[in-house]
């Protein structure tokens, strides 16, 4: 009985490992045009050197800094879901002996 838990444990959690790496992806997509966007605005805000430019500046540069605070967490949960992961094969192995 405990081997089937640890099994249904185990395809659970390597779905959601499959799905966050999915999202990761997307996310890393998403960082990239969003840091391209913070780029182009910066450059614009140099060039123009007027308010409206630099707030659209500081505006896309809270995007790209929030995008990558989420990236971070996504990263952070792909590498809690590995961790929980090995520790649940471990436990099956020990478990097969």
């Amino acid at each position: 009985m405990q081997r089937a838990w640890l099994e249904r444990r185990l395809r659970d959690l390597q779905h959601r490992l499959d799905k966050a790496r999915e999202e990761l992806k997307i996310m890393d997509e998403q960082l990239a045009a969003i840091s391209e966007d913070a780029s182009e605005a910066r450059i614009r805000a140099l060039v123009s050197e007027t308010p409206m430019a630099n707030r659209e500046y500081v505006e896309a540069k809270r995007h790209a800094d929030a995008a990558e605070r989420s990236r971070s967490a996504l990263l952070a949960t792909i590498n809690d879901l590995m961790a929980k992961r090995d520790e649940l094969l471990e436990r099956l192995v020990v478990e097969s002996k």
